[in-house]
Parts: structure tokens; sequence; C-alpha cells
């Protein structure tokens, strides 16, 4: 312990005060880290792939500065300036280069992101960039958690995490109501840094203010949904070289999504295509998104899957469709498309908008029939949850999911799949293996280029050559390939076959060296000898992680991938740890090796059933038996961990070793991307029965020394 004299937080905070202190520490560190995923990803475009390394980061941050907050309170004073550089940092991504900075791993498309580097040298540069912007936002993250590890020293140790978790939970309900408002990252920041400068009371939480400017500095001119950044910007995409555009009734946009380019904004409108001079890129891409809707003679109901801002819509209107369902799932893209696309699709009569997820949809409009099903290009850009490798759109493109589609397609009509094919003919082989599977039927593919896509299309009574009678691009029927196709239980579409992921690999393994540094450093050299280290909670954090993310992306499958599925599922996590800590101070349990059998079976329930198993009940039926399935093993392992704490002698070691396992099962969870996430369930499994053994151990070495001393005195 310092000699130096206590911060002033620490003196002026009495034991009663010092609990509501908590809860507003947590309460920082909920909204800052939910903020901060956010933010980068807007920022540094590949962070927007791999959400979870922020997420890991903010974790170890947590678990260093837990475990050295009542050695070393004094560090607490460094956050704001720590968060000042890193706000610096991404404020000032573009003009450093590192805004559209390339992630060299050939094993997953990126939009581009994803850069074959040249030499050795780019290759380590782009490797310490993401490797240093992880370490940044871990030491941002251990100062802020300095003043829990002080309190969680100071309070009994239940009455701490009782505050602690209802700070989290505040703080997870308090950023959904920010993103809900669609407000900008400022307000995200602000929320979230008050708290913390009421806590401290000092000078430099004016650095507070600094972050706040430059967030408000760097995100001008954007709108934010609860899922993206999105800019939009007049464009003159039809304009030859060195000639003006042709004339149009309304302004034309680009629309970009996370600093990638998202969609244009067009007019393909009849009258402004028949204009003179001829304009033959204009007229080919009405063409290319009238496609599906010209090749049915039932013109009654559409169903735009992915509609975005109204371009396929308005095909459909142009088309003589009476009536057009346009599902998706950013409400902001929504709004933009009413109030600039130059066709106005949207101010249509006919024109039925759904902000949803699709697969929720399908499942909870089961009956719906469709002259047409169209799937617009529908690539989200982002990972849809900060817990996971999925991205927004990866359950559409399962076996399941496009089957769920094909369901709706009535007779006589046709589904319609338009993707980029940029990654690579894997792609367009992995997509017509896809549909063949789902659909039973060899989909007819139309290779128009636009935006290096392609079209797909199924129907039962579809054929090439009446698709080639209607269209100037080739047609073709594929052979079917041996390639991996995306399932529910393996939804990844953009990881490429036949690749070794060493840049992955290369990141995740600098940071697990770097961070057994750190832990050594904070723990002892003698790590797995070492008081302060707790293997069973290290391991239930690891575990829990993983039980988590399969919580996150299986309800998913039930409702729907969106903000309210995510934050109903962080919260409910919340709510059946504070339930279970709730027990263990009533009633603690006097051993807890009888709770892991609970725990185990129900996760075993997890594993064989599955949430997807549960989709042919009706939303009630399926909301109530999901949430019971899940929120069982994070009962019982909140009852063990709880237990854990009271008993642990060193808290502030004990609760760093859990968050620290959260690292770790960060790192795991890439694992699904080969082995599935089913089996992420049996990996958890595994590594709540390690630690069921180490305390079988620990408490069978007291026992044994025990039942040794009659003997040692008799003797």
């Amino acid at each position: 312990m310092s000699t130096t004299p206590l911060p002033l937080w620490t003196r002026k905070a009495s034991a009663q005060r010092s609990a509501w202190y908590l809860g507003l520490t947590t309460f920082s560190i909920l909204v800052l880290e939910l903020a901060a995923i956010r933010w980068i990803g807007s920022q540094i475009r590949v962070f927007a792939y791999f959400a979870n390394l922020v997420l890991m980061a903010v974790f170890l941050g947590m678990g260093l500065g837990v475990a050295l907050g009542r050695r070393y309170p004094h560090l607490f004073e460094w956050v704001f300036p720590a968060l000042l550089v890193l706000a610096a940092v991404l404020a000032l991504a573009d003009p450093i280069g590192l805004m559209n900075m390339g992630f060299p791993d050939p094993s997953i498309s990126l939009w581009g992101a994803d850069v074959r580097m040249v030499s050795f040298g780019q290759f380590c540069l782009a490797t310490l960039v993401v490797v240093g912007l992880f370490w940044l936002v871990t030491l941002v993250f251990l100062l802020m958690a300095i003043p829990v590890g002080w309190w969680f020293g100071q309070l009994p140790p239940l009455r701490a995490y009782t505050y602690d978790l209802l700070g989290s939970l505040i703080g997870v309900l308090a950023f959904t109501a920010v993103a809900a408002l669609h407000l900008p990252p400022a307000v995200w920041f602000g929320l979230g840094l008050l708290p913390l400068a009421w806590v401290s009371r000092r000078w430099w939480a004016a650095f507070g203010i600094g972050v706040i400017l430059l967030t408000g500095w760097a995100s001008q001119g954007a709108w934010f949904s609860p899922y993206n950044r999105i800019d939009l910007s007049t464009d003159d995409f039809f304009a030859g070289e060195g000639q003006p555009p042709n004339p149009v009734a309304r302004p034309e946009y680009k629309l970009s999504v996370n600093r990638d380019f998202h969609q244009h904004l067009l007019d393909l409108s009849t009258a402004t295509v028949s204009q003179e001079p001829p304009d033959a890129l204009r007229a080919r891409v009405q063409k290319i998104y009238e496609i599906p809707f010209r090749l049915t003679p039932q013109r009654d109901r559409a169903l735009v899957v992915g509609a975005g801002t109204g371009n396929d819509a308005a095909a459909a209107l142009r088309a003589g469709f009476a009536h057009v369902s346009c599902v998706e799932i950013d409400p902001v893209i929504l709004r933009l498309g009413r109030e600039k696309h130059p066709e106005q699709p949207y101010a249509h009569s006919g024109v039925r908008l759904i902000n949803n997820d699709a697969r929720a949809y399908f499942e909870q409009n089961h009956t719906d029939q469709y002259d047409v099903v169209c799937y617009g290009l529908v690539d989200s850009h982002a990972m849809f949850s900060a817990l996971s490798t999925l991205r927004l759109d990866n359950y559409l493109y399962t076996v399941e999911g496009l089957r769920s589609g094909w369901k709706h397609v009535a007779p006589g009509g046709i589904m319609s799949v338009s993707f980029s094919v940029f990654a690579g003919d894997w792609m367009l082989l992995r997509l017509n293996n896809t549909l063949l599977e789902a659909t039973g039927l060899p989909p007819v593919v139309v290779m128009h280029g636009y935006n290096y896509g392609v079209t797909f299309l199924v129907g039962r009574e579809l054929v090439p050559q009446t698709v080639q009678a209607t269209t100037d691009f080739p047609v073709h029927v594929l052979p079917e390939m041996e390639i991996r196709i995306p399932t529910d239980d393996w939804p990844f579409l953009y990881l490429r076959p036949d690749t070794v992921p060493y840049a992955y690999l290369t990141v995740l393994t600098l940071i697990l060296v770097t961070a057994l540094v750190a832990v050594r450093q904070t723990f002892g050299a003698d790590l797995l000898t070492s008081r302060r280290f707790d293997p069973v909670l290290f391991l239930m954090g690891a575990a829990f992680l993983l039980l988590e993310t399969r919580m996150v992306t299986e309800l998913s499958l039930l409702f729907g991938s969106t903000w309210i599925v995510n934050a109903s599922v962080f919260a409910g996590v919340l709510v059946m740890v504070l339930l279970a800590n709730g027990y263990v101070i009533r009633r603690t349990p006097s051993r807890i090796q009888p709770w892991y059998v609970p725990l185990v079976i129900s996760l075993l329930a997890v594993w064989w059933l599955g949430a997807g198993m549960l989709n042919q009940f009706s939303l009630l039926t399926r909301g109530i038996l999901g949430g019971l399935l899940f929120a069982l093993p994070v009962f019982f392992a909140g009852i063990i961990v709880s237990t854990l704490l009271k008993r642990a002698k060193d808290v502030p070691g004990a609760l760093g070793s859990n968050i620290l396992g959260s690292v770790v099962g960060g790192c795991l969870e890439y694992l699904s991307m080969y082995a599935g996430l089913r089996k992420m369930t049996l990996l958890a499994i595994a590594l709540y029965l390690t630690a069921y053994l180490i305390v079988a151990r620990q408490t069978a070495q007291p026992e044994a020394a025990e039942a040794a001393l009659p003997r040692e005195a008799d003797a």
C-alpha cells in the first residue's frame, strides 16, 4: 500500500456512500464500454467487423483495474487524460490513416477491408496497430475500474457485488434508451463521463469535456441508428467521364454505413430513363433492379427483404405490383429512404414499411404468401452485438434462413437473392449451393455485375430460357461443387474456404501473451500459486462469456437480430445474476459442488434443444420457453460465483480473476467459426466441469488434513 495520502474520493466516501459510488462507477463503465464498442467501429473501419476485440480489451482492463484498485487507488486520476488520448486517436483516425486501415487476413471477406499485404513490414504494421489500439482501450478501462477494486476491498463482498450489478444493469438500460432515440456519440460519452466526474470531483475531470467535443466533431453530419453510423452525400453515379449527369427531378445520394459504401439512392423512373440524350448506364441499372419483378405474370404482392432506402421497392412498383411489403432492420435507413429517395417509393399507398429483422418477420407472419420474395443486397458491414463474431445479416443467408423465405413464395412465384461476389468465385458457389439446399431447386444466376453482384432466381416453374428471354445479361445454372454452406449452427457466410487465418492467430496470440505478462505483474510471478489469482472464478468467467454469447446468437433466431433482443439479453443476464446474488445473501449454500449438477444439466438442454426448435411455437410460448432455457444456467452459475466471492479472502483479486477469464472466453469464441455454435456450449460445460474438479480438490484437502489430526494426536 502506498504511503501517499489517499485520493479525495476514497476519503470523502463513508461506508454508506461507498456502495452508491460503486454503482455510479459501474454504470459509467457499462455505458462507456458500449459507447466505445460502437464508436470505435464507426471510426476505424476494421473494428466494425471485430467488435468483440474491443469487448475483450474492456474485460481485460476491468480485470486488471479491479485487482489493482486496493493497492493503487491514485491511478484513477489518469482516467480522464487516457480517455482524451483515445478520443483524439479515434477522432483523427481519417487524417492519420487508421479509418480505412486494412486487415491482412484472407480468411474473411470484409468488403475490401481484408487487404492482402504485399510485404512483411506492412503486415507487422497493421497487426501492431490493431494490438496497440486494443491495449489503449485496455488501459482506459483499467484506470476506470480502479475505484471498483477499492470499494470491493472496503465493503462486504456480496453487498458490493449487488451494487456492481445494479449499476451495470441501469447502464445497459440507459444506453439502450440513448440508442433508441438515435442520439450521437457525444451524448453517449457525456452520459458515461458525468458519474465519473462526480466520483472524482477533481480538476482533471475537465478532460472529459475534450472527449465530448472530439466525439461531437468527428460525428458531425452523420446519423446514428441503434446499429450503424450512417453518412449520406449527394452522388453523381451516372455522370460519365467529362459529361454532366442526366437531369433529375430530385437529387441522388450515396449512403455509407460505418464508413463503407452501402447503397445508392437512384432515380430509375421511366420518365428519367427515357430522357434525351439516352443514358445507357441508367437504363441498364433499371433493368437489373427490375429482373425479379418482370418474371412472374402474377404481380399482386411482393416482399423486399433488406429494403434499405427503397430501390427494390421502386422497381416493384414500376413493374406493376399493387402491394409491396418492405422489411428493413435499421429504422434510420428507412427514414432516410422515406425522406430522400428521388422516386419516393415509400410514399406510395401500396407500400408497407416493416422495421424488423427478416428472420423474425418470416416466423411471425408465417402464413403470408408473395409473388416475389426479393432479397436486396443485405450486407450489414458490422457485427450485431458486442459479444459475437456474427454479423447482422448472417442468419439471413443460412440454409434455414433462406428456407424460411422460400416458404413465403406463392405458387408460380419466385425468390430472388442479389449479392456481391466481389470476394471471389467461392462466394458465388456458396450462395448457389445454399439456395439449392434450402429450396431443392437449382438457382438461375444472372451475371449482371452491378456492384460486383449477381442475382440468384428460384421458382418452381422458372427455367433459364425464360430468364434469358427477359434480360440481356448472361444467365447460368451453376454445377454443384464441394464447399461448406452456412447453417444456423455455422452461419459464417463470409468465411473463405481453405484459408489459414494467420492475422487473426497473430493478433490473438499477441493479445494473450501480453495479457499474460500484465496478469503476472498484477497477481505475481507465481501466477497459479498466488493467493490473488482464483483459477475457479477464472474458469467460471471464461465459460460464462461463451454462455452469454450463445444466448445472444440463439435468441436472435427466436426474436430477430435486433437491438431490442440484444439489450434484453444483456439486461436479462444481469437480472438473473442479481437474483442469484440475492439468493446467496439470504441462504448461502454450505457446499457449491451440488450446484454444478443443475448447471451442467441445463447447459446440456441448451445444447440438445437449441432455440431453433422453439420456432414451431407461438411468439409468446417461444418467449417463455426460450427465456427459461437460457435463464436457468445463468442463475445456477450466478449462485456459484456469488458464493465463491463471499468466501474469497481477496475479493478484488477474485473478481479480477473472473473478469480476466472472460478475455479467454472471448478468444475461445472465435473457435465457433470452425466448430460451429452448438459446440461452444459443450466447451462451456468442459470449463465449468474443470472448475468443479478444482473446487472438489480444494475442498478435499482441508477435509483430509482435518481427518488426519486425530490419528497424529493418537500417535
